[in-house]
């Protein structure tokens, strides 16, 4: 069972799964050339096209988190990731071009939320009819952003 209790320790955990994820793919695809990285295999995404994915729930994900720490409990608009991926034009990015500003906006992201008060992570927000918080947005991403970290291993073992 997931544990979503909202304590030091998750946050510290969630955290830590938020760098470890970027470190992942660095790793994973250190080897690879951008051709490589752009195929898919079996119908499956490519590499480059499930980071282009990651940056776009990255994108979206992160202004609601910031917005829930800047507003007082917002009624957001639901940005679904596919079409801010999209509108971005990520598909027509290489992998390099994509990977350094995600992890430079990891960074970022890593700075705000590690300098947050313990009250901040309680912060809220309503995007189509259901609340989320501060912290159940980073969780969603950092377990997210895991299983699709678990997704290119698997296809740069290929």
């Amino acid at each position: 069972m997931m544990t979503t209790e909202i304590k030091p320790a998750n946050i510290e955990k969630f955290l830590e799964m938020l760098v470890d994820n970027v470190a992942r793919i660095e790793m994973d695809t250190a080897e690879l050339d951008d051709e490589q990285l752009a195929q898919g295999k079996d119908g499956e995404w490519s590499v480059t096209e499930i980071l282009a994915h990651l940056r776009a729930c990255d994108d979206v994900w992160t202004m609601t988190i910031q917005q829930m720490l800047v507003l007082d409990n917002p009624e957001l608009p639901e940005i679904h990731p596919r079409e801010w991926a999209k509108r971005m034009c990520y598909d027509q990015l290489d992998f390099d071009e994509m990977f350094t500003p995600f992890q430079l906006r990891r960074y970022e992201l890593f700075r705000l939320l590690t300098s947050l008060d313990f009250e901040d992570w309680q912060r809220s927000c309503v995007i189509n009819g259901r609340t989320h918080t501060v912290y159940s947005q980073m969780r969603r991403m950092a377990l997210h952003e895991a299983k699709h970290c678990d997704d290119i291993e698997v296809l740069c073992r290929k």
